[in-house]
């Protein structure tokens, strides 16, 4: 399983580009067509898509779970029908009751496919030597942004908002599912755990509790950003043409940082770049309170170097102190406080940067800067145990 390295990596970075272009960046662009079709306020799009992100974090610890058993090939595959079926009830909802239902699969597929069940399935075939895998695959899926609101905008001006959908669900089944299927190694059966074994134990300890916590407070950062960036960028005197074109600097910015990884961060413990990324946004957001719009576009390199480096972490940096032991199941109990933290922040920043304006950076940088201080707590040791996975 270890000696296919290179298309195992290509096919899971582009069939996270499509999962993550599919569902957490469709709503930036089709919430409005959605709600003027519908008659409906676009809050109600944003509220089903935070609902999304719980039940895909409620179910972390699970499928997580179910790749230690049963290795990542099964499980991709299977996100890939269901965020199509929950696209393809999007593209036919004509009440706000389907409209749930379809956020409700679409947040079940984005538990079974997103980065934590990637870098389980990474892990589980790749035991300690998972890290490179791990970056590679954020490295394609950086771009999902860059791909897929230009398609989705194409889709929207071109066919509408329903076809668009429809159409992304055709390229989880035509794209997405194969290639899950087909590229991913199967788990030997000596490999695979029983279905009736009982629920690994891990312990909530110190380093547990403390991961866990930084990655929240920092994926509260992560999804205000993602939502609300270019209204802050306006409110700190960046025209409206600026903000978007600082914006998309986001996305290269993640790459290039994730490079830097590869090539030279590489050499040293994970929590030696996760520490570094925490502190990225905070540097930027001083930069942009001390010249104003002006630095638009520094501080959107600073947050997205930031957060390229800190999407790797979680999955390198359990992977280093913990090891490959339920490795899938650890990423499931670490993200879902994160996923949960995470489902309010673009309301609650929407409504704070209407009442401070671009002081929001404030609160932002504090949550990071909370974050850095939990990983500075986290202590830099080897993995208890180098037991066979499984």
């Amino acid at each position: 399983m270890r000696g296919r390295r290179l298309p195992v990596i290509l096919a899971l970075g582009t069939t996270q580009t499509l999962a993550w272009a599919s569902s957490v960046y469709l709503p930036a662009l089709v919430a409005d067509p959605i709600a003027h079709d519908l008659g409906i306020s676009a809050n109600w799009i944003f509220a089903a898509y935070s609902a999304a992100l719980v039940i895909a974090g409620l179910l972390g610890p699970r499928i997580g779970r179910q790749i230690d058993r049963v290795g990542g090939r099964p499980v991709l595959s299977f996100s890939n029908v269901i965020l199509a079926g929950g696209l393809a009830l999007l593209g036919f909802a004509q009440s706000i009751t389907v409209l749930i239902a379809a956020w409700v699969l679409l947040g079940i597929g984005m538990g079974y496919g997103l980065y934590d069940a990637a870098f389980g399935a990474l892990g589980r075939i790749y035991g300690e030597a998972a890290r490179g895998a791990i970056t590679g695959i954020t490295l394609m899926a950086g771009f999902a942004s860059t791909i897929g609101w230009p398609l989705t905008a194409y889709g929207l001006a071109h066919v509408g908002w329903r076809e668009t959908c429809l159409g992304w669900a055709a390229a989880h089944i035509l794209i997405g599912l194969p290639l899950n299927l087909l590229m991913l190694p199967r788990v030997p059966d000596g490999e695979a755990v029983a279905k009736e074994e009982p629920k690994p134990h891990i312990p909530v300890d110190r380093s547990m509790v403390l991961l866990a916590l930084a990655f929240a407070l920092v994926w509260i950062v992560t999804g205000a950003m993602a939502a609300q960036f270019p209204r802050i960028l306006e409110a700190a005197g960046a025209s409206h043409l600026k903000a978007v074109a600082a914006g998309a600097l986001i996305g290269p910015a993640q790459v290039l940082a994730r490079i830097v990884e590869i090539g030279f961060l590489s050499r040293y413990h994970p929590i030696v770049s996760a520490r570094l990324a925490f502190v990225m946004h905070p540097l930027g957001a001083l930069i942009l309170a001390l010249t104003g719009g002006a630095a638009a576009s520094v501080f959107a390199v600073f947050h997205g170097a930031g957060n390229g480096v800190i999407t790797i972490a979680r999955g390198t940096l359990p992977l280093a102190i913990f090891g490959p032991e339920n490795f899938g199941y650890r990423l499931g109990l670490l993200g879902a406080p994160a996923r949960m933290a995470q489902a309010p922040a673009p309301l609650v920043f929407g409504l704070l940067i209407d009442w401070m304006g671009s002081r929001v950076l404030i609160v932002s940088s504090a949550l990071s800067l909370a974050a850095l201080l939990a990983l500075l707590l986290v202590h830099e040791r080897s993995p208890p145990s180098r037991a066979h996975r499984g």
